[in-house]
């Protein structure tokens, strides 16, 4: 049974609760999104494998998951990036945002969500029980993608993405 870290609005634990109960009840808990480009600038994007429990078959950025109740965000974050994408690299925590959305099924997101930010230039070895596929898109085929089709796209990656370019843009190409 996976649990997730309970959190108030200021990211401090309050508590722990088994996943699939936070995001039915919705209940505020700790995540991480992970965004990572290659060095033209082109961001890594995943598509959801069509098995999950939610968001199946949608695109959305390189990683993002839970971090487990007492392991670091900085450990969750190496884990499931090489869990999900096969690839170790490094990351910077660049920003945070809460948000609440609703999911098909009666699932909510409800989530303090922690998003680093990284480069990344070599092989992508995607775990197929957690992706289906991956693509490198510039930030403006991404932009026309959402614009287009944006069905196609998780809810947090249609929040997230914005963000992630102002910050990317502001930061100029990660050093």
């Amino acid at each position: 049974m996976e649990q997730v870290i309970l959190v108030d609005k200021e990211d401090c634990e309050i508590g722990v609760m088994e996943k699939m109960e936070a995001h039915k009840q919705p209940i505020l808990h700790r995540a991480f999104s992970i965004f990572l480009f290659n060095p033209q600038g082109k961001m890594l994007l995943q598509q959801r494998a069509l098995t999950k429990y939610h968001s199946a078959g949608l695109w959305t950025n390189t990683c993002c998951s839970h971090p487990r109740p007492g392991e670091t965000l900085e450990n969750a974050v190496a884990r499931r990036l090489m869990e999900e994408m096969g690839i170790t690299t490094k990351v910077s925590k660049a920003f945070d945002f809460i948000y609440q959305a609703e999911l098909p099924d009666n699932l909510n997101e409800y989530e303090f969500d922690h998003v680093f930010i990284g480069n990344y230039d070599d092989e992508v070895r995607p775990n197929h029980l957690e992706v289906a596929n991956f693509v490198y898109q510039s930030i403006e085929e991404v932009e026309v993608n959402l614009q287009s089709y944006p069905e196609k796209y998780t809810v947090w990656f249609k929040i997230a993405f914005p963000k992630v370019v102002a910050w990317y843009q502001s930061n100029s190409l990660l050093s």
